[in-house]
């Protein structure tokens, strides 16, 4: 039953995604209203967020950043239904990678590197990178409750040639990949707020003026292997186009201070969380744990 379960709704998925990207655009248009206006999906969540955040804007200005949140994210969930069967072609003509030559460099080098990304603009895509770097491409998630959206997600993110990894294991893979001499990049999605019984293994910091246990598991899982870190930073140039560039954090990790690397990675999404507010997860409880003092 629960076979037959995925099928359809794979199917309908699927389906979904063989769409043209402006009717899949509108389907969104469509859902961000009723996300909006009709459910209120996670309201009050985005609303204290950006209040906290940003206690020196106006109401109007708050609600402004609200509204254009709820299109990118219904824009988010269109587009990584598209990741099911859009052509590799098509995604290098709207997720275009800067800067490249800093990962070849560090391949040259006999480095392998962590990839930093954050829950801005869009993640979804950035699994194009494999198909353009000599590394072992591997991407970090955490297994979703639901299985049939586990499944989905797995092989969205691993159709361009990456492997995919839980969160639980990826340690595991890379040590087994260490001793295999394989040279390795590995995306992992590192903004995310600590395990509430992990918080006092994690330093606390400032993320938007707002101090807050900080993950540094990357960080420290980078200075044990002797891995390079890059922050991949994705701008959203308009709907359905993006730019990401590689920012070079540290290339050898174990020569930097304990949690500047970490540091270094927050204030590059601070910056364009700044420039552009709206492309951020606010529906996201980054700030659960935060120091309420």
């Amino acid at each position: 039953m629960q076979a037959l379960i995925y099928k359809i709704f794979y199917g309908i998925l699927w389906s979904i995604s063989l769409l043209p990207m402006p009717v899949l655009y509108f389907l969104s248009s469509c859902l961000r209203y009723v996300a909006q206006y009709v459910i209120g999906y996670r309201k009050q969540v985005i609303h204290d967020n950006l209040l906290l955040v940003f206690p020196e804007k106006t109401e109007a200005e708050r609600k402004k950043i609200a509204s254009q949140y709820y299109l990118h994210l219904c824009d988010l969930v269109v587009e990584t239904i598209k990741s099911l069967t859009i052509s590799e072609a098509e995604l290098n003509k709207r997720y275009i990678i800067d800067n490249l030559d800093i990962s070849n460099e560090y391949y040259k080098d006999g480095k392998s590197v962590l990839v930093f990304c954050s829950h801005y603009a869009n993640w979804e895509w950035s699994n194009i990178l494999s198909t353009k770097i000599p590394f072992k491409g591997y991407g970090v998630y955490k297994t979703l409750k639901i299985e049939h959206f586990d499944k989905i997600i797995r092989r969205i993110r691993g159709r361009f040639g990456g492997t995919i990894v839980t969160n639980k294991r990826m340690v595991t893979a890379l040590y087994r990949s260490v001793r295999k001499g394989e040279q390795t990049a590995t995306l992992i999605l590192a903004d995310q707020s600590p395990k509430r019984s992990a918080i006092k293994q994690n330093a606390m910091g400032s993320f938007m003026g707002v101090n807050v246990p900080v993950f540094t598991g990357a960080e420290e899982l980078a200075k044990r292997l002797d891995f390079s870190v890059v922050y991949l930073s994705v701008k959203k140039i308009r709907r359905g186009y993006f730019v990401a560039t590689v920012v070079p954090l540290a290339k050898e990790s174990n020569e930097v201070p304990d949690y500047k690397i970490t540091r270094a990675f927050l204030n590059e999404i601070e910056k364009q969380i700044a420039d552009e507010p709206a492309y951020y997860l606010w529906s996201h409880k980054r700030w659960k744990y935060r120091e309420k003092n």
